[in-house]
């Protein structure tokens, strides 16, 4: 179910369990700003989720309350596991949803990677 972006951090959501160390994780990537792992409901051949170690319920909330350092950290994150993944040459999708209307599903910030095969048109009509 979409959630509303701009509530309160819920500390049980499911990021903030893998965070802790709570729930497994099938992880390509982590630093101190950022966690990367294998989505566990994939929509693409590759399918990965990158999230901040900060408590941040959307991109919204992110952009206006994280430090410069963690919003470069994240960003980079981001960028270190594309490359990684060998994403950049025949390339990949970025999504981060926001709020209701976009089909936020979990309240904490996270931005879906997604490559594997061609993706086609960026939304269905």
């Amino acid at each position: 179910m979409p959630i509303d972006a701009t509530q309160p951090y819920d500390d049980n959501n499911i990021f903030a369990r893998i965070l802790r160390g709570e729930l497994p994780s099938k992880t390509v990537f982590e630093d101190e700003f950022a966690l990367a792992f294998h989505d566990i409901n994939p929509q693409a051949p590759l399918h990965i989720l990158v999230i901040p170690k900060g408590a941040y319920v959307s991109w919204d909330d992110f952009s206006a309350r994280a430090s410069d350092a963690e919003i470069a950290g994240f960003i980079r994150a981001v960028g270190i596991v594309a490359r990684d993944q060998g994403l950049v040459a025949p390339g990949y999708r970025l999504l981060a949803n926001t709020g209701l209307d976009s089909h936020q599903e979990v309240p904490h910030l996270h931005v879906h990677v997604f490559a594997g095969r061609k993706l086609g048109p960026l939304l269905a009509p």
